[in-house]
């Protein structure tokens, strides 16, 4: 009866979010404390019954329930601990479970640090954040059970996918759903700042911590989503504008605008009817993306099949939350606008031009990635969008924020010394083209190609901005002055731009591919490496079968490495390919097994040089990392005072921005 505890935990949790929605904004409305202080409690409680639904169903997978449909479907005898574990959060129910039990987590985080800020503008977010755990946890018992039975038990399982049997399934899904639903707390902040009335900068205060957390789960789990890609498909790719690939890129790109635009509402209190915009956007992107995984409607390898209840459930969701949010914002709007004033060259502008793009190249990326769906459902023709439309217009609508990130420190709010842009620009221009050409031909080997070159001069204009505004803070704090962990955690951030920059176009330029048919003893010459087929061997590992191929790689009659890829036997006769990888910080060498080819031991093989391929996922970890150290800023944890929050703030009650202050948000 263990399986049917876990239902009952997740209908308890439906009830006490329903508690927690309803009756903490009802409190907030009618400015009862006994109502908003059921909050807490129901939020704790509901995380209580999600947990232990959640364990229920990781031990139904480690004890090989196969009663429970969901195990049968996805475990099997064979299959190791590990991956019996994470296997809970391989198809379509229990990633469901995962992200509810993602939601409570942030919501209980939510309740826990919170306890300094307005009783009644925290009753509000958590009632928000209640209303979204009663349409997923609805949507998990009514269409996405994970315990309905099935009897008999089967005496074994049919296996988990087998492009799932790979370690990047531990922890990129929980990574990259910390990111999808922490939009949920900007969200959630925003709805209730517009429910309020309270359009003043403290709100936007209260809920930068929480963006930039998210922005940096979810930077950290499109980087491991990547690179499990790149390593396990045998493509030897790291992008490939997959419409699932795009749905937690969407909210990532909307996400970078929030965080800025979130800076200028703080400080300056401008743009605030924008910032709660883009906080709407991110958490609706965020379930569009949720809504195109599980629908049935995207063809992806990333993609859960699903049936099409599931489908017009979240569907109708969706349009509920957004429909309402947009209502709500349409309706305050008008009292919203405000802000300091600003020149055309400011920090302002900088911010806004960036925003601007960002947005622009989310609706690219939304086109490219629903017009295929829309054509095919208006009877149009199918229609494939790939790289030859999204990789030039994403270059195009991207450089002006390339070539303005070294300002943006550098600005001032409100009005830019023109000089020191002047000063700023000429270095940056000297270190790109002298350093960046350099660069390009050293990593080049020669003449670089177009990519190559401006891969160089983008990244050595981006990392002498970086250096330039990180020595004058340095020279700051010998002199006394504080380094503030915001300011890291922007540096950081574009260090990581940089970084991108040179992996995505050196790799793109240098990558050398080459298939060829090779027999035992033969050679072939990649990109200055010799590799020698050793020949196939047969090696059985837990719950497979492989022919394994081996490759001595040599350069300059020197051994670099040896290699071993594998063509994997599954259950169910599925075949699964698994890529071998020697892994360099300036160069990857990697080899796909093919087919046999009959004679003589020959099989076909796919032999890369990649260099400076791990630059990409470097400079996404860095832009990841700035997030979390954007958290440690002091300024974050200072308590704020407990005003009336029930009428509108004015913005010139709102805290001054001391000089202090001021610079510490340089």
């Amino acid at each position: 009866m263990i399986p049917e505890l876990g239902q009952m935990a997740l209908i308890l949790a439906l009830l006490l979010a329903s508690v927690q929605a309803v009756f903490p904004l009802l409190g907030a409305w009618r400015g009862s404390s006994a109502l908003m202080r059921m909050a807490r409690p129901a939020v704790a409680g509901q995380f209580v019954f999600v947990a232990l639904a959640y364990a229920v169903l990781t031990h139904a997978f480690l004890v090989n329930d196969f009663s429970v449909r969901y195990v049968a479907e996805n475990s099997n005898l064979t299959l190791p601990w590990y991956y019996r574990f994470s296997a809970v959060w391989g198809a379509h129910a229990g990633s469901l479970l995962l992200w509810v039990l993602i939601l409570n987590v942030w919501t209980l985080a939510v309740a826990v640090f919170s306890r300094r800020l307005p009783e009644v503008f925290v009753a509000r977010v958590l009632s928000v954040m209640g209303m979204v755990s009663v349409g997923f946890l609805a949507f998990s018992v009514l269409t996405s059970n994970p315990f309905v039975r099935v009897l008999p038990a089967p005496a074994n399982g049919m296996d988990l996918n087998p492009v799932l049997q790979d370690p990047g399934l531990v922890i990129h899904p929980p990574m990259l759903y910390m990111g999808y639903v922490g939009f949920s707390v900007a969200f959630a902040f925003a709805i209730a700042a517009l429910l309020g009335g309270a359009f003043d900068n403290l709100w936007v205060r209260w809920a930068r911590p929480w963006t930039n957390a998210a922005f940096g789960f979810l930077s950290a789990g499109i980087v491991l989503g990547s690179w499990w890609s790149y390593a396990e498909l045998g493509w030897g790719g790291w992008w490939f504008w997959d419409p699932v690939e795009n749905a937690s890129f969407m909210p990532w790109l909307v996400g970078a605008a929030l965080i800025h635009a979130q800076a200028v509402t703080e400080k300056r209190g401008g743009l605030r009817a924008w910032t709660l915009l883009l906080s709407i956007f991110a958490f609706s992107l965020s379930l569009l993306g949720t809504f195109l995984v599980r629908s049935g409607l995207l063809t992806s390898v990333h993609a859960f099949a699903s049936d099409p209840r599931r489908g017009m459930f979240i569907l109708m969701l969706l349009g509920l939350a957004v429909g309402a949010s947009l209502l709500l914002y349409a309706l305050r709007a008008p009292k919203v606008a405000g802000g300091k004033p600003f020149a055309l060259a400011s920090r302002e502008t900088l911010i806004v031009v960036g925003n601007l793009m960002l947005v622009v190249a989310t609706a690219m990326v939304l086109i490219g990635t629903l017009y295929p769906i829309v054509g095919d459902a208006l009877n149009l023709g199918r229609v494939s969008i790939g790289p030859p439309y999204f990789g030039p217009l994403f270059i195009v609508l991207m450089a002006p924020i390339v070539l303005l990130l070294p300002f943006g420190p550098f600005a001032r709010w409100g009005h830019a010394d023109l000089r020191e842009w002047k000063r700023i620009g000429l270095i940056a221009a000297l270190a790109s083209v002298i350093g960046g050409s350099l660069f390009a031909w050293a990593a080049s080997g020669g003449m670089p190609g177009w990519q190559a070159w401006l891969g160089g001069l983008s990244s050595a204009w981006v990392f002498a901005g970086v250096a330039q505004y990180a020595w004058k803070r340095w020279t700051a704090v010998r002199a006394g002055r504080r380094y503030p962990a915001e300011l890291a955690g922007m540096l950081l951030g574009h260090l990581g731009v940089g970084i991108f920059l040179a992996g995505a176009l050196l790799t793109n330029s240098l990558s050398v591919e080459r298939d060829v048919r090779l027999a035992p003893g033969q050679t072939a010459v990649v990109g200055g490496y010799t590799f020698r087929f050793e020949g196939v061997t047969d090696v059985r590992g837990p719950n497979w079968i492989a022919h394994q191929g081996t490759l001595v790689v040599t350069r300059d009659h020197q051994q670099v490495t040896v290699l071993h890829p594998q063509k994997r036997e599954y259950s169910g006769d599925i075949v699964q390919t698994k890529a071998a990888v020697s892994a360099g910080l300036f160069r990857d060498l990697y080899v796909a097994l093919g087919e046999s080819l009959g004679a003589h031991g020959a099989w076909a093989l796919r032999l890369y040089d990649k260099p400076f391929v791990r630059w990409v996922w470097l400079g996404g970890l860095f832009m990841a990392l700035g997030g979390f150290v954007t958290l440690l800023d002091r300024r974050f944890r200072v308590a704020v005072p407990q005003a009336d929050e029930s009428m509108p703030t004015p913005v010139a009650d709102a805290q001054p921005i001391t000089p202090r202050a001021r610079e510490a948000g340089a």
